[in-house]
């Protein structure tokens, strides 16, 4: 009878092990994934060397990963693998042009079709009841579908859930047909060898999206892991774990959702204090990730690119995305602003994508007035570009990366608040062009023009955005002043680290007023994620920028936990880089016995941070 007992909990923890639990994804962060990767790892050590076999057995159980993550949708992962495959083959083994640029075609439409069923269902519903004045509500086709087969009420049909990491997968298989047809890689002979290079579990959900040139050459090679390298996998993956569990959850847990849930209940301090506290709890989280995901495929024998490159240290809006999710701006560079003309011209895609997010305005903000105002100034840029030779070049160019930036805003969700963060990002870049072009004397008077029409609006139509852009205008205008009398003394500049940490600041505090429009349209359903976006940026700009009556070192006191480790996370963030090379280096060359102590010293410190509810990756919803 307790032999019998032993094998029915044994059966019961290999069903769990075996199954999906919609409340209890598959996290990084988990015990479960450890234990899950000790078992994976041992195996693969087995025939680490047999390259078939040891790339099967990784795409087995990286599809066995995306189905304890996803659940069903798994089915959606195998269907692009195996449609993209046998495309790739024929892009390859046909010699016309006009056929290869015909299934590339097919391929595209076929993975952005899946992935806008999922991502845009909500949206295109919206569009059309704009359009047509009808009342349609959305339905989960596929899950009816799936009932009818059945013969049951198996899937729910009244919302579309968003698959986990599909853009990510999505945008990497794209990449993949894509660099087929233009000769820049031979297709993958062997579907196992694909399946594994899509659906690579340590970077499937969440990135980074990996080249095919990249990464495809590393599946023919033999397994091979130094010492150094070994050290360098660990101290990844308790870097990443450091970051994600005490940076960014504790954060989290402990002031920026409390506040961002209810920002009418907390002072302008406190929201503003939660929104500069967010812009490192995303980076922590997401780096988190790809730290983690970098050190896992290490011990693998497999090279991920690197994502992130301090970003918070970038002077500007153009370095800050060479350094933030440098593979989705790859990505975006490669494939869509060099085919829209880049820096060289206005091809039919820029016309396209202008009259399409004139639509996407439309719909999103609900009024008539923003779409035209969208179109007007498209038209005037437009317009210019065509009547001065001289300026076209870095017009086109501005109006490109316009477009992408607005694309990639809405490549993270179909709501107002995601087109307004990538809106803001692709102005601050196409400010900084100009304004890095102008002499000081030209950037003062500018500042002081600006600032004249923001007071003008602080006094005349009072509102709290124009008490927050006033000051930030006064900082603004107020550097542009010293430069320009610094550059009148003569002398020559020997204070450039100042105008250089000025200048970051400057760009983290831009950086990260943009995130309360990020953060507010994250984590919401695509049903009501306008409205309630909105509602929340805007609650919490009314708070910041109206008179803080709370007493602000009581507030620090309050939460002095919380702002010593903000305080303490952006240090390690600006530390210089050949100081962190450093001590990656020593880490990755000590002891085996002494990072024994170490690994067990840091899981030991995690331990202490990890919240009672596991928090998930926030890139996971995109």
């Amino acid at each position: 009878m307790e032999i019998k007992e032993n094998l029915l909990v044994l059966w019961h923890y290999i069903e769990s092990v075996f199954s999906f639990d919609p409340n209890s994804p598959l996290l990084f962060t988990q015990f479960q994934f450890w234990a899950f990767f000790a078992i994976v790892f041992a195996v693969f050590a087995l025939f680490r060397n047999k390259r078939l076999l040891r790339n099967t057995y990784l795409f087995f159980v990286s599809v066995l990963f995306y189905y304890k993550t996803s659940g069903l949708f798994f089915g959606l992962l195998l269907f692009v693998t195996c449609s993209d495959f046998i495309i790739a083959q024929l892009i390859y083994r046909v010699q016309r042009r006009w056929q290869k640029r015909a299934f590339l075609i097919l391929s595209v439409a076929i993975d952005l079709s899946i992935l806008c069923y999922f991502k845009y269902a909500y949206f295109f519903a919206d569009l059309v009841n704009t359009v047509c004045g009808t009342s349609f509500q959305v339905t989960n086709l596929l899950a009816a579908e799936g009932n009818r087969l059945l013969g049951q009420p198996f899937f729910s049909v009244d919302r579309i859930i968003l698959p986990v990491g599909i853009s990510f997968y999505t945008f990497q298989i794209i990449s993949y047909t894509a660099d087929v047809y233009r000769g820049l890689v031979k297709p993958v002979r062997n579907l196992f060898d694909f399946g594994f290079y899509v659906a690579f579990f340590p970077q499937l959900v969440a990135g980074p999206i990996v080249k095919a040139s990249d990464f495809i050459p590393q599946l023919y090679r033999k397994y091979c892991l130094s010492r150094l390298q070994f050290g360098m996998a660990v101290f990844w993956i308790l870097n990443g774990l450091l970051k994600k569990i005490i940076l960014s959850d504790y954060l989290a847990v402990n002031f920026i959702d409390r506040v961002f849930d209810n920002p009418m209940l907390f002072s302008g301090f406190e929201n503003l204090m939660a929104l500069f506290a967010y812009s490192l709890q995303v980076y922590a989280d997401f780096s988190g990730y790809t730290d983690i995901a970098i050190g896992l495929s290490l011990l693998m024998g497999f090279y991920l690119p690197r994502n992130f490159n301090s970003p918070y240290k970038a002077p500007n809006c153009s370095n800050f995305w060479k350094r933030w999710h440098i593979s989705l701006s790859r990505w975006l560079q490669n494939y869509l602003y060099i085919p829209l003309g880049g820096n060289r011209n206005a091809t039919f895609g820029t016309y396209f994508w202008i009259l399409t997010i004139t639509f996407v305005a439309l719909v999103l903000s609900g009024n008539l007035y923003v779409a035209a105002a969208v179109l007007v100034l498209a038209a005037i840029v437009v317009t210019v570009g065509l009547r001065c030779p001289d300026r076209r070049k870095k017009i086109w160019a501005n109006l490109n990366s316009m477009i992408t930036m607005l694309l990639g805003g809405l490549w993270h969700g179909a709501s107002c608040n995601f087109m307004i963060w990538g809106g803001l990002n692709g102005v601050g870049m196409i400010v900084y062009k100009f304004w890095r072009d102008f002499r000081p004397v030209v950037r003062t008077l500018w500042s002081l023009l600006i600032l004249s029409v923001t007071g003008a609006l602080y006094v005349f139509a009072p509102a709290p955005i124009w008490n927050l852009l006033l000051v930030f205008m006064l900082f603004i205008t107020a550097s542009a002043i010293i430069k320009w009398l610094y550059s009148l003394s003569g002398l020559r500049w020997r204070f450039a680290w100042l105008g250089h940490a000025w200048a970051v600041g400057v760009t983290f505090v831009f950086i990260t007023f943009t995130r309360l429009f990020f953060r507010s349209g994250s984590n919401l359903d695509p049903a009501i994620a306008n409205e309630t976006a909105w509602r929340i940026a805007t609650e919490m700009v009314n708070q910041m920028g109206t008179a803080w009556n709370a007493n602000v070192g009581d507030i620090i006191l309050a939460y002095d936990k919380v702002f010593a480790l903000f305080a303490l996370g952006m240090v390690i963030h600006w530390l210089p880089d050949n100081w962190k090379r450093r001590y990656r280096i020593w880490f990755a060359r000590m002891p085996l016995p002494l990072m024994a102590v170490a690994v067990v010293l840091a899981v030991f410190i995690v331990y202490q941070f990890v919240t009672a509810e596991m928090q998930p990756f926030i890139y996971f919803q995109f």
